[in-house]
């Protein structure tokens, strides 16, 4: 894990120098403007759909794994078997349509391929190790990364994206760094073009879907407290 981290970290360092030294290379200029705001709006959703994943995926695991000890299937690994990943997939395609050229897509994931489809192969092979049956049956029901339309429309939210104020608590420093990170890189980039006018407009579009991404947060946790009061009720009942 420190070693993934050190990892990360460096790449993200060298993103920055990048960045630093060559705007001009990456970072998108504005030039169809409607276009460019459909971008941002959609990179910023995706961004917060991949934190509320991830912060869904490790509170779910943390909880429910029993140490290693048990194959998770429920909550958001319903959805995808890699559920962590797939946050990641969204955060950084999501960062990429706020601020970078169409082309730097191609350049995250040939990053996130060889960042992460490996350790998905390894980590496929000690769960098929651990538990044999159980996982075969798993995989054979549930996508890999990438998840099926027909589950998203026909599952309540709630049920593949539960949340809980203390899983959320321990995501909220990388939250808001990513979203400061953005934010900040994204004022630098419209002020350079000289289009700061444009950056108060669409900052307030972001906000609004900040806003609301909020009030899915508040309403996820709600329900996730809810369903566990009925379960907690109906194992009483049953005793």
């Amino acid at each position: 894990m420190k070693k993934r981290l050190k990892t990360n970290g460096v790449i993200i360092f060298l993103i920055i120098v990048l960045l630093i030294l060559f705007p001009s290379v990456f970072l998108r200029s504005v030039k169809e403007a409607n276009l460019d705001t459909a971008a941002k709006i959609s990179g910023i959703t995706l961004i917060l759909l991949g934190q509320i994943l991830r912060a869904c995926s490790r509170g779910y695991k943390s909880e429910y794994s029993r140490s290693g000890h048990a194959l998770i299937q429920g909550g958001p690994y319903t959805l995808v078997r890699n559920p962590m990943y797939l946050g990641i997939l969204c955060i950084g395609s999501g960062i990429v349509l706020v601020l970078f050229n169409w082309w730097v897509i191609i350049i995250f994931l040939s990053v996130f391929v060889w960042r992460y489809i490996l350790l998905i192969f390894k980590e496929e092979e000690k769960l098929s190790g651990m538990f044999p049956q159980e996982y075969r049956d798993y995989r054979q029901k549930v996508p890999r990364i990438l998840p099926a339309l027909p589950t998203i429309l026909q599952k309540d939210i709630a049920g593949y994206l539960p949340l809980k104020l203390s899983w959320l608590k321990k995501e909220i420093g990388s939250i808001l760094a990513v979203l400061l990170l953005v934010f900040f890189l994204e004022l630098w980039k419209d002020v350079l073009a000289k289009s700061t006018n444009l950056y108060l407009k669409e900052a307030t579009l972001l906000l609004a879907i900040i806003i609301l991404f909020i009030f899915l947060t508040l309403y996820l946790i709600r329900r996730t407290n809810n369903q566990q009061k009925d379960a907690s009720s109906k194992n009483k009942n049953t005793l």
